[in-house]
This record gives structure tokens, C-alpha cells and sequence, in this order.
């Protein structure tokens, strides 16, 4: 067990004592105490008799057992866990995948003939649910460009209810002011959802910065091992209530087995993130300096786009960037990516191996262009990086690798 701490522990120590109840693991005094909560796998709760059973659903919270879909220690201890790193969350919902998150968080915050404005940077998931569930059920989305709060504003109307962020964003990583973003809309009344996976609470503490609701795909750093799919939404007291309701309404629950997975990559995400990170930045320091690239996108890197930002209201990043490549084709792209032998070709991200995946956004904007306005037309294709826990100058010869195929591709 963790006992009560005297003093305000630091984000590193709150990944290991998270979720670690005195209830869920044992005392120091009783044989068989454990580090980890057990997994409870169960659809059924028993109760002593029909008084109990009767006054069981009055209370609704972690912690009291009531039925499987409710959750068990397991599912609790990580939710506790995940609400203990986000500083002014009164409580977090579990889902079976980050999408499933980021309806979670929209269900509980739009009605039909609402409005939703989204940033024209977003998961393509969250845009396709937008385009299709969204507007089937009368909801209609509006794409913002991510770096012109003026536009922001411009589309703000009385049906305004929500706006969704990503910052940065996961294909071409711009940063936005979500403290500003976040000031104007709720002088207009509207939630503030941050998809916050990039960053995370380490990096970024969204609800601090002006979010209502902040999500992360656990799928990504805290599962860290590309073997488990979740999602989490947290929140203050008024929007935790609403996501839990609409939570519940809807059946969502996680297996106890992949909490239990999320909770043993939770304790490592930390230090995780730090390598990830600092290799990132010395890959992308050097992709900077190739003929190759025509851009390097990657906040963290002093120069690329969205860095001043990313300074000022960041305190950490991620493997996590992108590269735009200097003309050519598709095919000359998709040579590099296939000259890679150590950089896994697959999509997600944060997990312990590289990753590589194409990029070409230019279909899945709405509200602005690619290239951008900044860029040649002939830029237009790249690929996004997901630095793993290998050598760094193992995946540069890599990356070597696969430069040499694209200057030998023709296009």
C-alpha cells in the first residue's frame, strides 16, 4: 500500500503512487499485501442481502461496487491514477479507445441543433465523426483554422455549445493558444475539449489551461507498448458529472486485464516520455539540416512552427513529429518509408518501437490548405515519426537509409 503523503508529491511520484488504496492492494499489517492492484474480472457484484441490493445504485462512485459495467478495483485504481495527474479533475471515465473518448466527451456535451466547432487540425476520426454521427443526428461541425483565433471567433453563432482541440495537432503538429481559445469560448458558453494525447497532463495540464474536458488516447504513452487500446476523459466536478451520466447511458467499460496493462505502463510513461522526447529533438535537429526536407514540424525544435507557443505553455513533448519532404512524389515518399528497416510501418504512436506512416493531409482539410500558405506548392508530401526507446544513432542510419531511396526514386 502507499500510505498518506506528508507534502504535495511531484507529477513522477504521483505515476508510481497513483491508484495504489490501501483497499484495492492490502495493508502493510496483513499477509498478502501487493504493489499492484489485483485484476478483479467480474460482470457480477454480490450483495449481503435486498437491503444492500436496494440502496446499492444510490450511491454512484469509484470505489462502491454495484456491477461489472460500473467497473472493479482495477478500473479504479487507474481512473484514480489518471485524475491524480491532472491538476483541478474531480474524476476520470474510462473508455475501450481514445475515438470512443472523444465521443464520450462529445455526447456529454452537444445536443441535436447544437454546433460544434473543430480545429481544422484534428484526428481524422474526430473530423470523420463530425462529417457523419455528428450531422446524422442534427449536430452540425464547423473546422477552424488551429493558428487564427480571429477565425475561431468568426465562427462562433448562438448554437455554439462545443469546441474541440488538438495541440498539437497529430498529422502537421500546430500549436494552438488554447488559454485564449478556451477564454473566448466560454465567454460564449460553449465546453472546452482538448484532445490533450500529444503532451499529456506531464507536458500540459489542460484543465489548468482553460479545458473543461481534456482526453487522452491511453492507447498511446500510458499504455506504452502498443498491446492494449483505451481512452480517458477528465474533468472538473460540472463536466465529470455529465461525462459519467452519458458514460454510463451509453455501456462504456474497460476489461480489467488491459487497465491493469494501462496502470503497469502508467508507472514507466515518465520516464518513457523523456527519452522519447529527447531523441525526437536530435532526429529532428538533423532531418533539419537535409537537402531532403523542405520543413521539420516539430514544435519542440526552436524554429519550427509553434515553438514560441509550445515554450510558453509546455513543459514537456513527445516522440511524436513530422517532415515534410522537399517535392517529389508519393512514390519517392513511400521508397523511403520502405528502404526502413527498424522504424515499424503502422499507425498509433508512443509506444516502445518507432514508428513511420505517410503524410498528406491536403484531403483532410476543411478549413485550410496544404500545403500551407508558407510552403512551396511541390511540398506537399512526408512522413510522420514516432520515436521509440532505440539508439538514437541507430535510427538515423535508418532514417540515412531511406533518404538514400528518395533521392534515388524517381517523380
Amino acid at each position: 500500500m502507499v500510505k498518506t503523503p506528508s507534502r504535495p508529491l511531484a507529477p513522477a511520484t504521483r505515476l508510481v503512487t497513483g491508484g495504489r488504496r490501501a483497499e484495492w492492494t492490502g495493508t502493510a499489517d496483513q499477509p498478502g499485501a501487493v504493489v499492484n492492484p489485483p485484476v478483479y474480472r467480474a460482470s457480477t457484484h454480490l450483495y449481503p442481502d435486498t437491503a444492500s441490493l436496494k440502496t446499492g445504485p444510490a450511491k454512484n462512485e469509484d470505489g462502491r461496487f454495484y456491477y461489472g459495467r460500473r467497473g472493479a478495483p482495477t478500473q479504479w485504481a487507474l481512473a484514480e491514477a489518471l485524475t491524480e495527474l491532472e491538476p483541478g479533475a474531480a474524476g476520470t471515465m474510462l473508455y475501450p479507445s481514445g475515438v470512443a473518448a472523444i465521443f464520450g466527451a462529445l455526447l456529454a456535451a452537444l445536443r441535436p441543433g447544437d454546433v460544434l466547432l473543430m480545429t481544422d487540425n484534428a484526428y481524422e476520426p474526430s473530423r470523420t465523426l463530425g462529417r457523419q454521427w455528428l450531422h446524422e443526428f442534427g449536430i452540425e461541425t464547423r473546422w477552424f483554422d488551429p493558428q487564427d483565433p480571429g477565425a475561431f471567433a468568426a465562427a462562433l453563432c448562438p448554437r455554439s455549445k462545443a469546441v474541440l482541440l488538438e495541440s498539437p495537432g497529430s498529422l502537421t503538429m500546430e500549436v494552438q493558444d488554447i488559454p485564449a481559445l478556451a477564454a473566448t469560448a466560454q465567454e460564449h458558453g460553449l465546453c472546452v475539449i482538448v484532445d490533450n494525447t500529444w503532451a499529456g497532463p506531464l507536458g500540459f495540464p489542460a484543465l489548468e489551461k482553460g479545458a473543461d474536458i481534456t482526453v487522452m488516447s491511453l492507447t498511446k504513452h500510458v499504455g506504452g507498448h502498443s498491446d492494449l487500446m483505451m481512452g480517458s476523459a477528465s474533468a472538473g466536478p460540472e463536466w465529470y458529472d455529465k461525462l459519467r451520466r452519458m458514460a454510463q447511458l451509453t455501456g462504456q467499460v474497460v476489461s480489467p486485464d488491459d487497465a491493469a496493462l494501462a496502470l503497469r505502463g502508467l508507472r514507466t510513461m515518465g520516464l518513457r516520455l523523456q527519452q522519447e522526447t529527447a531523441s525526437a529533438l536530435a532526429l529532428a535537429e538533423w532531418l533539419g539540416t537535409r537537402d531532403e526536407v523542405a520543413r521539420v514540424l516539430c514544435p519542440m525544435l526552436p524554429g519550427s512552427p509553434g515553438h514560441d507557443l509550445w515554450r510558453r505553455d509546455f513543459s514537456g513533448g513527445c516522440g511524436l513529429f513530422s517532415v515534410v519532404l522537399r517535392g517529389k512524389d508519393a512514390a519517392a515518399r513511400n521508397a523511403l518509408i520502405d528502404a526502413l528497416e527498424l522504424f515499424g510501418i503502422g499507425y498509433s504512436w508512443g509506444g516502445f518501437e518507432s514508428l513511420v506512416t505517410p503524410l498528406d493531409p491536403a484531403g483532410t482539410r476543411s478549413a485550410t490548405a496544404w500545403p500551407l500558405p508558407d510552403m512551396a506548392p511541390a511540398d506537399r508530401f512526408g512522413v510522420r515519426l514516432s520515436i521509440g526507446l532505440e539508439a538514437v544513432e541507430d535510427l538515423q542510419a535508418d532514417l540515412e537509409r531511406g533518404l538514400a531511396a528518395w533521392r534515388g526514386a524517381t517523380g
